[in-house]
């Protein structure tokens, strides 16, 4: 049956709205591995787990604090300059610094001595806060994977707790899958 447009029913833009909103509470909300610790059992670490998303500090076996995160928009596993790949291994971390893009930058001491030798290339990879000019989005700065390479987390409070996590406990970061 014929409805004159003023008096059809807005039933397309409900039902868009509520597939977003269905697709936001997947994606953003959704519970990350519930399951055993990613942690190490001694020391002081922050792991990041690449498939997941997530990082995760770590003190002596427990996970302290867990935080989404967006790695590089190639993925994981970087071994040039310019793949867009965020790295995985065992880094030392630098000292935390101000970052005029992304308010805090930590330096990843990528590439490692033995990587260098296989032929790895790149530099200034890091954990860090979001790009200034989207910070506003909170939650949505790790919806996707953005970063050339390197590991952000959604906001400027994040980026700082874990700063001070890395100067406090001289933390190594362990990127895994």
């Amino acid at each position: 049956m014929y409805e004159p447009k003023e008096q059809r029913p807005k039933r397309a833009w409900k039902h868009l709205a509520v597939i977003l909103a269905a697709a936001f509470a997947v994606v953003i909300l959704r519970p990350w591995s519930a399951g055993a610790t990613p942690c190490p059992p001694k020391g002081s670490v922050i792991v990041v787990d690449t498939a997941d998303g997530v990082l995760t500090m770590c003190a002596n076996g427990e996970a302290r604090q867990t935080r989404r995160v967006a790695i590089g928009r190639g993925g994981a596993g970087k071994t040039r300059r310019g793949d867009n790949k965020s790295p995985l291994g065992d880094y030392r971390l630098g000292n935390p610094r101000p970052s005029k893009r992304f308010g805090t930058f930590i330096p990843l001491g990528y590439p490692t001595a033995t990587q260098r030798k296989r032929g790895y290339t790149g530099s200034a990879v890091g954990v860090h806060g979001p790009d200034r000019r989207v910070r506003w989005a909170g939650p949505l700065n790790t919806l996707v994977n953005w970063t050339q390479g390197c590991i952000a987390v959604r906001s400027d409070d994040a980026v700082t707790q874990i700063a001070a996590w890395v100067k406090l406990h001289k933390v190594r970061l362990i990127s895994l899958r």
